[in-house]
């Protein structure tokens, strides 16, 4: 059982929050709107409660499920707040076409958040290559991560395993620019590749002989 703690109230996380309750995790969900925050709370049920925005988070992971404009400027109201938390960033900083990325090529939102963090904490990408409404249909899609702390990963790992998910290490905290990237690569693939949006992407391990 993981302790995590939600910022925001939309989409995302609804089903990451539903998932972790249903995974036996305890889930905090914290949002600037508090009717919304105990709406998605009360939803929830369970051990699902309502934290004030801008206090100490009671989950050792906090997933900021927020668009990307508002995920660093977050992390730096909450400053010293999110101490010793691992923070996971689940963002994609699409332009408005979704076609391409809103950010410079040299980064990432993960790694924006990085260097407003707090000392202590630690930053994680996940999620992002994988849709919501995906994630609410079952089965286990890959979930890819990155992050720079070994141990923190294997935590967040730990969390995404009891959603029924299988999480995927890409690397260090560098990669999230590039699962961004990914990220933009399944748009095009929903778009164009099968026609729809009910599609994830996954690794398969294939077999030495079959190389």
């Amino acid at each position: 059982m993981t302790s995590i703690s939600i910022i925001g109230s939309g989409n995302m996380a609804r089903v990451i929050g539903t998932l972790a309750v249903k995974g036996g995790n305890t889930v905090e969900v914290i949002g600037r709107d508090q009717t919304k925050a105990a709406d998605l709370a009360t939803a929830l049920g369970s051990s699902a409660t309502t934290g004030e925005f801008g206090a100490v988070p009671t989950g050792e992971i906090v997933i900021a499920a927020l668009g990307f404009a508002d995920v660093v400027p977050v992390v730096s109201q909450y400053g010293n707040a999110l101490s010793d938390k691992v923070i996971v960033d689940i963002s994609n900083p699409f332009n408005a076409a979704a076609d391409g990325l809103a950010i410079p090529d040299h980064t990432s939102i993960a790694q924006e958040v990085a260097k407003t963090a707090p000392a202590g904490a630690s930053v994680v990408k996940a999620f992002n290559t994988v849709f919501g409404h995906v994630l609410e249909k079952g089965g286990t899609p890959d979930v890819f991560i990155a992050g720079d702390d070994a141990r923190t990963k294997d935590l967040v790992s730990t969390f995404i395993k009891s959603l029924g998910l299988r999480p995927l290490d890409v690397g260090g905290l560098k990669m999230a620019h590039w699962l961004e990237g990914t990220a933009l690569v399944l748009m095009g693939i929903a778009r164009y590749g099968v026609g729809d949006f009910d599609v994830a992407l996954g690794a398969t391990a294939v077999p030495a002989a079959h190389l």
